[in-house]
């Protein structure tokens, strides 16, 4: 296990069962993400996300489950993802545990076939849930979203005295459209289940404050760590594989270097052309 810290940001490197039964304290965070392997044979760095049975996987998540609403504030709020497969035995295993105030679906377009003898997958799953229904945090001002019936059609209420038009802006329903992040997108980073900032900013805009500590216990690329101290929240991201530990101490600012190496992000092929046709303009110019 090691613990890299930067002003109210912390990265741990190791396994998050460890980490969250030995280093994170019970009731000392405002707001938990949680996007776990999904056990469909992803390739994360070499490592296969595929458990022998699924049991086995089900028996590893609700461990983690349970620690973490360990760790969650009395107030505190908890989004979890997972495959739309085993999202059924999420939920029913953490009804009894946490109130579920919303079932959100993240919905993607995709230009590429999804599936030819089946209807394939196109959104994945989210668990909105709070320790107590009637005391957590919920700002929808911040996260407001387009009315079409208001902003666009300017229809008018007649129900209302005297009638008006439709607000123009609402709380976004349980439908997320956000796109998934491509190679060519800047905040793109080498990883197969990279999750877009989009998402992370509506989610911890709605349910945390300034200055409240977020906590992901797979943080991946750590997107939740990055959205956090953008706006101004504390984090914790726990990770095992070394190469996705490089990536948050490199966004977070953390530190520049690991063990010798000097972190920076890994310039793609069509980065490599742009860069080797200015440096051939650049020597012409000079010839």
């Amino acid at each position: 296990m090691k613990i890299f810290e930067s002003q109210n940001h912390k990265i741990i490197k190791g396994d998050s069962l460890d980490v969250l039964s030995n280093e994170i304290a019970d009731g000392s965070i405002d707001l938990i993400f949680i996007d776990p392997p999904y056990n469909i044979g992803k390739n994360f760095n070499g490592n296969k996300d595929k458990w022998a049975t699924d049991d086995e996987y089900l028996h590893w998540c609700y461990t983690w489950i349970d620690l973490c609403i360990g760790k969650l504030k009395s107030n505190g709020s908890m989004y979890i993802m997972t495959s739309t497969q085993f999202m059924p035995y999420f939920d029913i295993f953490i009804r009894e545990r946490l109130t579920i105030l919303s079932r959100l679906i993240w919905y993607y377009d995709s230009s590429g076939v999804q599936a030819k003898k089946y209807y394939g997958s196109m959104y994945e799953p989210i668990l909105f849930c709070v320790n107590d229904p009637n005391n957590y945090i919920f700002n929808s001002q911040d996260i407001l979203v387009e009315a079409k019936t208001g902003a666009k059609r300017k229809l008018i209420d007649y129900r209302k005295n005297p009638p008006q038009v439709y607000n123009s802006e609402k709380v976004p329903g349980n439908v997320w459209e956000f796109a998934r992040v491509r190679y060519r997108m800047d905040e793109y980073e080498n990883h197969p289940t990279q999750k877009p900032v989009a998402l992370l900013e509506r989610i911890i805009k709605a349910s945390s404050n300034a200055g409240d500590t977020i906590l992901d216990p797979f943080s991946g690329t750590f997107t939740t760590s990055y959205v956090a101290k953008n706006l101004n929240r504390k984090s914790i991201g726990i990770e095992l594989q070394e190469e996705y530990v490089k990536i948050g101490l490199r966004r977070l600012k953390i530190s520049e270097e690991y063990e010798g190496e000097k972190l920076q992000k890994e310039i793609r092929t069509f980065e490599t052309k742009k860069i080797q046709k200015h440096n051939s303009i650049t020597v012409n110019l000079f010839e």
